[in-house]
């Protein structure tokens, strides 16, 4: 092959990439819209446990909390909460934010699922 060959190469697979690349982060970019919070990182999920901690302290409702909570996974609510509050004494959450993790922690180990009866 001659040399003026592998320039017409280079240059298509250089062409290409950026092509590639420029349609995929700039023109067309995928965009999650609805993500549930089961695919989050760790540390969206405990921005998301906290938020439930604070509306708990607010509403004092565990089945709602439960609920919510629910959202991230088959794990039990206290489970989920213990987790969190683990992930956030790790990475220095402060004493605001540790505290209603602990109430819904005590919420969450206490709580029993209302049961309905089917006939």
């Amino acid at each position: 092959m001659s040399s003026l060959n592998w320039i017409k190469i280079f240059t298509a697979l250089t062409l290409g990439i950026v092509l590639g690349l420029l349609y995929g982060w700039v023109i067309s970019p995928v965009e999650y819209t609805d993500a549930p919070p089961n695919i989050l990182r760790e540390d969206y999920r405990a921005d998301y446990v906290l938020m439930v901690a604070e509306a708990h302290q607010h509403e004092l409702d565990s089945e709602t909390s439960a609920r919510r909570l629910a959202i991230l996974g088959s794990a039990p609510p206290a489970q989920i909460v213990a987790a969190t509050l683990e992930y956030a004494t790790k990475n220095n959450f402060t004493q605001n934010e540790i505290i209603p993790l602990q109430n819904l922690l005590t919420a969450m180990q206490t709580y029993q699922p209302q049961t309905i009866d089917v006939p």
